[in-house]
């Protein structure tokens, strides 16, 4: 089976650097415009189930990117949701440096030891223990000749691929994924996965381009 394992568009909240987690921000007109590009890179390309984060930003990408004609098959599973970043939500970086500084810098330096502040925050393995299983279940019953669209965010993107790569979430850094940036991966099933291709944003971005934002 093969899958395509993509990141919401571009927020407003991403373009001015606040954390948004759980909070459900819509597609800026440039994440739109990112979404519509996934779409028009995907239009050719048989997809045989897809499923989104049931947020906002990431379901209308999954929506642009199968198009009118495909979007009907689109279903949403909660475990795919954000992070939830707790009393960090809303605000920016330099906000939470003043606030909360010592975790802030934690979440740079070694990002699997923290617990997000606040009711509701989440740490990675928390993410994990939700996304992973609502991954799997994503793929039940496929073909070895059946594609998957997944659209997730930021941090579940990271811990999956985390997991497929076999590197610790203190690692979770050392790689991007830029907005509605594509992860390829294929294999015989979920356990058995190899990564062909990682953070291709070539439908929106210059190959020495800048695909990056400034908050989680």
């Amino acid at each position: 089976m093969r899958i395509l394992l993509a990141r919401h568009g571009e927020t407003p909240w991403n373009a001015e650097g606040r954390y948004q987690g759980q909070e459900d921000i819509p597609l800026s007109p440039v994440g739109e415009a990112q979404a519509r590009a996934l779409g028009a890179r995907l239009a050719d390309v048989r997809i045989d189930r897809a499923v989104a984060s049931p947020l906002v930003r990431a379901k209308t990408t999954a929506e642009f990117a199968l198009g009118d004609a495909r979007k009907a098959q689109l279903v949403t599973d909660a475990g795919l949701m954000e992070i939830a970043h707790g009393t960090w939500e809303g605000l920016l970086a330099s906000e939470i440096r003043d606030r909360d500084g010592e975790r802030l810098q934690a979440w740079r330096d070694a990002p699997d030891t923290v617990l997000m502040p606040g009711a509701g925050g989440e740490s990675l393995q928390m993410v994990f223990d939700r996304a992973w299983p609502a991954f799997a279940r994503a793929t039940e019953g496929l073909g070895d000749d059946d594609t998957l669209l997944v659209v997730a965010h930021d941090a579940v993107n990271r811990v999956l691929l985390c997991r497929l790569l076999g590197i610790p979430f203190a690692k979770l850094w050392t790689f991007r994924q830029a907005p509605t940036t594509l992860n390829l991966l294929e294999g015989p099933d979920v356990e058995r996965l190899d990564i062909v291709r990682l953070n291709d944003c070539a439908h929106h971005t210059a190959l020495f381009g800048e695909a990056v934002h400034r908050a989680l």
